[in-house]
């Protein structure tokens, strides 16, 4: 029987991850409650969990979980085309709040997001702090796509993709793994596989096998930008 979740006070900790249970209403639920502070947050990566509602703040780490292994990273054949074309112009943290705003935003058979104000606010400031960064496609000088996450040494954590555009996150999607491959990153992490992510190579590792290569990841000396 799992002891979790615990109730976080503002003592900078975490339980052990692997103590979640992994089955019903509150699979993967870790902690409750403590706050978004950039050591905190940093914490909760390099241990296998991330937030997701502000209020209260929760903390979770699924079993299983997504990842998308840079050498089985899908380009249709489509994809291909479009990132030959020239269509989109893309840039790395030039509107890193933009990105998340467009992630927050709401959209067809999404009509809200737990990308609220706190959310906001927090990773901005990770973002600050190099932590945070952002992936932008744009059109004809609008943003129209892109996607951001969280760098831990050699893990990227990818936390939302928008597009209002068709294929504009697959785009940045694409080129942020084109650019964690060449820069010697080891973990991109999903967190959940989603249909999209799914057709672009998304798949599911057990929360022990993620743990273990989070691990080795966060030691590795990476730079993303």
């Amino acid at each position: 029987m799992s002891v979790l979740p615990v109730r976080l006070t503002s003592r900078l900790w975490f339980p052990d991850p692997r103590l979640a249970a992994r089955v019903g209403s509150g699979a993967g639920l870790v902690a409750v409650g403590g706050d978004l502070t950039v050591p905190r947050l940093l914490l909760a990566y390099r241990s296998g969990l991330f937030p997701w509602s502000e209020d209260p703040i929760s903390w979770w780490s699924p079993d299983p979980r997504g990842v998308i292994e840079f050498e089985r990273f899908h380009k249709s054949r489509s994809l291909e085309r479009v990132l030959r074309s020239g269509r989109f112009r893309v840039t790395v943290n030039q509107a890193f709040l933009e990105v998340m705003t467009g992630c927050a935003a709401p959209a067809p058979g999404r009509e809200g997001t737990w990308i609220g104000p706190a959310f906001v606010g927090a990773y901005t400031r990770l973002h600050r702090a190099g932590y945070a960064h952002s992936v932008e496609c744009w059109q004809g000088g609008r943003l129209v796509g892109g996607v951001y996450g969280v760098a831990v040494g050699g893990l990227f954590a990818g936390e939302s993709m928008f597009h209002r555009v068709s294929d504009a996150s697959k785009v940045a999607l694409a080129h942020l793994v084109d650019r964690l491959r060449a820069r010697g990153f080891a973990l991109l992490d999903v967190q959940m596989v989603t249909r999209v992510t799914l057709q672009l190579g998304a798949i599911e590792i057990p929360r022990e096998e993620y743990l273990r290569r989070l691990a080795g990841a966060v030691k590795l000396p990476c730079r993303f930008a």
